[in-house]
């Protein structure tokens, strides 16, 4: 059951070997499993939120024995005659499930699935296009309780559902939340089909073999029982008793942590094709947990893959091998060659994948224990949240957002943050003049997700690796503020980041609230520019204006002039 971790370069091993030693002499394991909060901070002010944050240790043995309860519940879906589920998350309510079906799939007789975590008006009137609401089974998934997006979600496609089938609405929905949130209340007064109370002692980001993952994995017909079993054998691998060198997980720390000590801090994720989605998972696993006081793990997923020397010394590379698959093993042979530190890790068969989230859980402990950083905290998440608030509070009273003007327009384009610049070309110049060895460029879209933009972020990224050899990373939002949002404001300053806006041709409605889809997204994409500019960061905003396709394209080609 338990794969080997392997670094694929002999000087990285003797490093390795000596960072383990180290983590021995300070038994690493031992206190992680003992729940000791000095393994991260002295103060003790962390302490109590560090102790009520462990219980994802325990979690592939606690939902093992739900097994039964959750393959009941999946066949109760069937058997009601729902075709479709539409999971209403974020961040770590959303990505487990999104990673499990995207590598799994639906099995035969169980219903679709869709994970709607976006606040843009399209994305949301498309998530139940060419389906029938009343077949529809809606699961809100908050473990706060309180996350707006959810809630926005869940008043909305109530309504929607109220139309059809009146007072039997709320038979169509199931509430995951933690123990007494004001969701799960709400849930309650409402009556709805189910209430799934979930383990309160994690955060969201380790809860992936919790219900929130495996409420979702059993409607999809996905194989939750070897799911689990595979990662209590991993916690198994990593118990306190095994020696450092033998524990996956502390293996995989260790060469973290190591790598970001001597600066290389981006890692870059390449998987098998039938592994791929992981790199998402894992995206927010490191970022939120290891992106805060001015340090970080930079996760880099999805990116272009290139030959050796696009790739900068700021590198480490995790390299998810599927068996039977060689996909990457001359890249990665070469990377290795080459000097960079490659990391290998090999599945055995999808079906484990719950081994190999256990074991990146257990290493982003170790990781940020070598870091000094509590790795269970989220400390700058609520910035952007608070400006978003602010500004829908000042439309509440005064029916209208703060007005944004442009520092510079083309076309339909339009710039915002670039005060100095004479124009949209001249903006874009700036922020690409300003990036140097070891930053990296995030592309931040608060776009609708579709191939054609897919496609167009991806090429921009290539050719901002290729012109300045810098990492870079794409996030849609709001989705990406309740992962790698937390490293865009807390990690490192070596960072430069292109917000993508778009005008809403159409807008929906939240019941109950005097703001819009449309309202709501845009005081989100502006208060996200407002704290990454609030703390001196390098960050434009180019607004595309109402055509997205012809906006990046007309990007593309700036930044393309601005590279040369």
């Amino acid at each position: 059951m338990v794969r080997e971790t392997n670094a694929m370069r002999s000087g990285l091993n003797a490093d390795l070997a000596a960072t383990l030693e180290r983590m021995s002499a300070e038994d690493y394991a031992g206190r992680i499993w003992g729940v000791d909060p000095n393994l991260w901070r002295p103060e003790p002010e962390h302490h109590a939120e560090i102790r009520e944050r462990l219980g994802w240790l325990t979690l592939p043995a606690d939902c093992l024995a739900q097994v039964e309860e959750l393959t009941a519940f999946a066949d109760e879906v069937r058997a009601a005659g729902f075709e479709h589920v539409v999971l209403l998350g974020m961040g770590g309510s959303s990505l487990a499930p999104w990673a499990f079906e995207a590598i799994f799939g639906v099995a035969d007789g169980y219903p679709g699935l869709t994970v709607l975590d976006s606040t843009v008006p399209a994305q949301v009137r498309a998530t139940l296009t060419g389906g029938d609401a009343a077949r529809t089974l809606f699961i809100v998934a908050s473990k706060s309780g309180g996350t707006a997006e959810v809630l926005s979600f869940y008043e909305h496609f109530l309504a929607e559902v109220q139309e059809l089938k009146g007072d039997g609405a709320c038979e169509n929905f199931v509430v995951i939340t933690d123990p007494g949130s004001a969701l799960q209340k709400l849930g309650e007064e409402r009556g709805v089909r189910r209430i799934f109370e979930n383990w309160p002692d994690h955060g969201g980001r380790y809860s992936a073999m919790s219900y929130f993952g495996m409420v979702l994995a059993a409607l999809i017909g996905a194989p939750i029982g070897e799911m689990l079993a595979g990662g209590q054998s991993m916690a198994e691998a990593c118990g306190p008793d095994v020696p450092a060198d033998e524990n996956p997980g502390m293996v995989l720390g260790a060469l973290l942590g190591y790598c970001h000590e001597v600066g290389r801090n981006k890692l870059t994720l390449l998987a098998s094709p039938g592994l791929a989605a992981f790199g998402e998972w894992v995206e927010q696993l490191l970022a939120e947990s290891t992106g805060k006081e001015g340090v970080g793990i930079v996760p880099v997923v999805g990116e272009t893959v290139g030959e050796v020397a696009d790739y900068g010394v700021d590198r480490v590379f995790a390299y998810m091998r599927l068996a039977g698959d060689d996909t990457h093993d001359a890249l990665a042979e070469a990377l290795a060659a080459a000097g960079h530190p490659v990391i290998r890790i090999d599945v055995s068969d999808p079906a484990t994948i719950g081994a190999e989230m256990f074991r990146w859980e257990f290493a982003t402990a170790v990781a940020g224990a070598f870091m000094g950083i509590d790795p269970f905290d989220q400390p700058n998440v609520e910035e952007a949240k608070n400006k978003a608030r602010a500004a829908l509070e000042d439309f509440t009273q005064d029916g209208s957002l703060p007005a944004l003007e442009p520092d510079a327009t083309d076309g339909e384009l339009s710039v915002y943050g670039a005060p100095d610049a004479g124009s949209v070309t001249e903006a874009i110049g700036n922020l690409m003049a300003s990036v140097q060895p070891g930053d990296y460029v995030a592309l931040m879209a608060y776009l609708p997700y579709a191939d054609s933009t897919d496609d167009a972020l991806s090429s921009m990224r290539a050719e901002v690796r290729a012109a300045r050899g810098v990492a870079t990373t794409v996030g849609y939002g709001p989705r990406f503020l309740h992962s790698t949002g937390q490293l865009h404001k807390g990690g490192p300053e070596a960072a430069v980041f292109l917000q993508l806006t778009v005008a809403d041709s159409e807008d929906l409605p939240i019941p109950g609230k005097p703001y819009s889809f449309a309202m709501l997204k845009n005081a989100q994409a502006a208060g996200d520019l407002g704290v990454l500019r609030d703390h001196g960061l390098r960050a434009l905003r180019v607004d595309l204006g109402s055509d997205v396709a012809g906006g990046l394209k007309r990007v593309a080609e700036l930044l393309r002039a601005a590279l040369a």
